[in-house]
């Protein structure tokens, strides 16, 4: 109908043109006066319609991607992209995070991708890539959409969970023992940080965390063969690394430190902020973490409740450096005096002193640990970033931020362990409706306003420290809430992996010449935020911006400063326009950024970003963050 209007309408406009034309040819004599015009005569009748055109073809999709972003890979669906390693050698190591267990496509080498993967791209040396670059194609066929695809070299897997490697890893790999080391109390399927430490040319051990609760970190001795690049496993020189008598939980991302060990970070499992509530019978435990964790220690026990050692929450939610890495017993070491939360990762500074640490949660904080002595984190002093956001601003593509580093506390691991000890024997029984048995917001609040006793329970303190005299522990095991009380920001939306380039960083602060073919004077830190939402879109606080962006996410960058310390935080790249009335991928752009969630800095400044978002495959992006410089 609405094609038949207008052709009626052209018809009208083309009659009333060519009438008067027509006159005047007709004519040779000299022109008359202009009549007066005539009533209009009445419309006449509607024409019928004419038939339905055809469905026009399928469009294409937009092959316009953000400015400076390429697509280097994307990964079978279902799956996150995670533990993106560079290697000194250009060795590109990233993982396929619990892809779905119903793909069925298989590789050029017929691996199938439907449980936790670990691989390597073999074929490119990823630090000789030229400026200008083309994209893998967003997958479209099944074999595309069940496996790897990537621009540029071929993606190796070098283990997947469940491989034994000739019954030297009798229950397979990813999968975690308890305490005894005898009886199996989780298998994962999401392999997440991978840190390679070179022992020799072309070999060495790729360090893997396992996401779960108990969580894990395998070691594999990897050689490359110097012809084909192609790499393999010394099946002899195996092992999931032994965590001792209490374990870790939920390995999330890493690094690894200056002098040579991983650092991996224990995640998600708690109770966030709600500690009160571990030894509570009646709370929420989505994920009966506290019955799992009560086995890993005692096997016989079903739940939390009849276990010899209830699990104390105290003595989780650290960074754990692996020492001795090559030794035949690598030696992990939890390292309270870092703080204890929701550790996503953190990255040591040059000086290998100062260290930056992301909290991946709601409401997070963002941390700094300065070490007392080089090399050595047992001892130091934590601080949290009090932000400042730019007046009159809230696009977050355009706002920035500055920050004060507030002091939370010195301290050392072996007198936070004290403290920690102090909380091993409260269980079920020891809970009191209305009373805490752990650190309330009660104890932050005394201990920042200089207080020199803990309150007693009825002014909601905790059972076990009411009315001693202060001390500073509430900064190491309840290092959120310390840094609220201190008026630090604490309003993040899953802070993601937090990474530099320590070449460039050491070039830019200390001058020394790193960096072949470049003259560095700016270095970065880089961090990824997956979701600018809750407390940073609240219109409270610290932050306020706009929900444009949302759970696409983005990427921000920190300049460093004398001393390595950082004052100023930047947007560098963001995810599209969040669509919120569209499901799955289409709420934000498949050519755009989909809540990045780990980053890791190239010798050229490039930057490599792997995605935890709603695409149908999440991509490992390359970015070129000079493009907006």
């Amino acid at each position: 109908m609405y094609q038949h209007n207008l052709l009626s309408s052209a018809i009208r406009r083309a009659l009333l043109v060519a009438v008067p034309s027509l006159a005047l040819l007709a004519c040779s004599g000299d022109d008359g006066k202009d009549g007066s015009n005539g009533a209009a005569g009445a419309a006449g009748p509607e024409g019928v319609a004419g038939p339905e055109g055809a469905d026009g073809n399928d469009g294409h999709e937009s092959s316009l991607l953000t400015p400076g972003l390429t697509r280097l890979a994307t990964v079978p669906a279902g799956a996150e992209v995670t533990g993106a390693f560079l290697s000194e050698d250009g060795d590109l190591f990233f993982n396929v995070q619990h892809p779905e267990d119903t793909n069925e496509a298989q590789d050029a080498d017929g691996k199938v991708f439907n449980t936790g993967t670990v691989g390597v791209l073999t074929g490119v040396n990823i630090n000789k890539l030229p400026k200008n670059l083309v994209s893998v194609g967003v997958p479209r066929t099944e074999q595309e959409q069940e496996t790897v695809q990537v621009a540029y070299g071929q993606y190796q897997v070098i283990a997947q969970t469940g491989d034994t490697y000739n019954n030297k890893l009798a229950q397979g790999l990813g999968h975690i023992l308890d305490a005894s080391g005898e009886n199996e109390v989780a298998i994962i399927d999401s392999p997440d940080f991978n840190g390679y430490i070179e022992t020799a040319d072309n070999e060495g051990y790729l360090f893997t965390n396992w996401e779960s609760v108990p969580g894990g970190v395998s070691r594999l001795k990897i050689m490359k063969d110097a012809d084909t690049g192609r790499w393999s496993v010394d099946e002899d020189d195996v092992m999931m690394i032994d965590f001792g008598k209490y374990g870790t939980i939920a390995n999330c991302f890493g690094s690894v430190s200056p002098w040579g060990t991983p650092l991996t970070s224990e995640e998600w499992g708690n109770f966030g902020d709600n500690t009160t509530d571990w030894n509570n019978p009646a709370a929420e435990d989505k994920y009966k973490n506290r019955d799992t964790l009560a086995k890993y220690t005692d096997n016989d026990a079903a739940t939390a409740d009849d276990a010899d050692v209830f699990p104390n929450t105290y003595r989780y939610h650290y960074i754990v450096e692996i020492t001795e890495p090559s030794s035949a017993a690598p030696v992990p070491v939890k390292h309270y005096a870092m703080g204890r939360f929701e550790h996503e990762n953190s990255i040591v500074m040059p000086d290998q002193k100062t260290v930056y640490l992301s909290q991946d949660d709601t409401n997070g904080v963002f941390f700094k640990f300065v070490a007392d002595n080089e090399a050595d984190l047992s001892s130091g002093t934590l601080y949290a970033a009090k932000l400042t956001q730019d007046k009159g601003s809230n696009e977050p593509l355009t706002t920035g931020f500055d920050i004060e580093w507030k002091k939370l506390a010195h301290g050392n691991n072996s007198e936070i362990e004290s403290w920690i000890a102090e909380y091993d024997n409260i269980n079920y029984s020891s809970f009191v409706e209305g009373q805490s048995n752990y650190l309330t917001d009660a104890d932050a609040e005394a201990w920042a306003a200089g207080e020199t006793n803990y309150p007693v329970t009825n002014d909601g303190g905790s059972s076990v420290t009411a009315g001693k005299a202060m001390d500073d522990r509430i900064a190491f095991l309840e290092s959120r809430k310390a840094a609220r009380a201190k008026e630090a920001t604490a309003e993040w939306r899953k802070f993601e992996g937090i990474y530099i380039n320590p070449k460039r960083a050491e070039e830019a602060v200390e001058g020394t010449d790193l960096v072949p073919g470049e003259d560095v004077k700016d270095a970065y830190v880089y961090f990824a935020i997956a979701d600018l939402d809750k407390g940073m879109i609240d219109d409270e606080g610290d932050i306020q911006l706009s929900s444009r962006v949302k759970d696409c996410g983005g990427v921000y960058r920190m300049r460093l400063e004398a001393d390595y310390d950082v004052k100023r935080i930047e947007p560098v790249v963001m995810g599209s326009t969040y669509r919120s009335t569209l499901e799955g991928a289409e709420r934000c752009d498949v050519n755009a950024l989909s809540q990045p969630d780990n980053v890791i800095v190239m010798d050229d400044g490039r930057i490599i970003i792997g995605e935890d978002g709603f695409q149908d495959n999440n991509t490992l992006w390359l970015y070129n963050p000079k493009v907006n410089d």
